[in-house]
């Protein structure tokens, strides 16, 4: 049956398998670092706008314009841009290892304002009675901003985890290895139509995953 599903499954189906754990490891990494990134500097631009409970409106928009600005910087120029600071934080510039740099920064900023949204959308008047209650700037960020927004969080986190996937693709096109990279490898140069179709099976498991496990967070932490 395999056989006859996958007819070129000797040719390439173990390196189907590394290309789709280099694919989890980029995408675990670098979503783990943007996570903290991503929420830090969303909280940031939350607290510091124009009445916000530690207004700053200097390093608000110095914030808001360096995000704006790596947005709007397509993600394989960032690539190649970045890649003398992947060689020197990371000791290369390609390779899954290579990778690691440039799709936190593709993926921080786009996150810091998911977070920013996610956070924006709570009641005021919680911030409201959590000020009249005495609570410092960074009880109400931790016990309030971030806790009671937890449902929303999780939903922009799967969206940001989602794109990230589709970031390591493209990250293959200019050598960072993952399934962007056998895709091109083995589906395109090759003409190897059966393991193009296995990459695409096998993208479209780890995005269902990373949606089912998010709907179960949110289902146990809606009230």
């Amino acid at each position: 049956m395999l056989t006859y599903l996958l007819p070129n499954w000797e040719r390439g189906g173990a390196q189907l398998f590394e290309a789709a754990f280099a694919t989890i490891e980029m995408t675990t990494i670098a979503g783990a670092i943007a996570f903290i990134l991503g929420t830090t500097f969303g909280v940031c631009l939350v607290v510091t706008k124009k009445g916000g409970i530690l207004e700053n409106i200097l390093l608000y928009n110095l914030l808001d314009k360096i995000i704006n600005a790596i947005r709007a910087i397509p993600f394989l120029i960032l690539m190649i841009l970045l890649i003398p600071l992947s060689r020197m934080i990371v000791g290369t510039g390609i390779g899954t290892t290579g990778a690691i740099i440039p799709l936190v920064f593709g993926t921080t900023p786009f996150f810091a304002r998911q977070i920013e949204t996610a956070i924006a959308e709570l009641d005021a008047g919680l911030i409201e009675a959590s000020l009249a209650m005495g609570l410092t700037p960074v009880e109400i960020i931790f016990r309030v901003y971030l806790k009671e927004s937890i449902p929303n969080i999780v939903r922009v986190t799967q969206i940001t985890a989602i794109n990230l996937v589709a970031l390591t693709t493209m990250a293959g096109a200019i050598g960072a290895g993952g399934l962007g990279d056998f895709a091109i490898r083995f589906g395109h140069q090759l003409g190897l139509s059966d393991l193009l179709w296995a990459t695409i099976i096998i993208i479209i498991m780890i995005i269902s995953l990373i949606q089912g496990f998010g709907n179960l967070i949110i289902k146990y932490t809606t009230k």
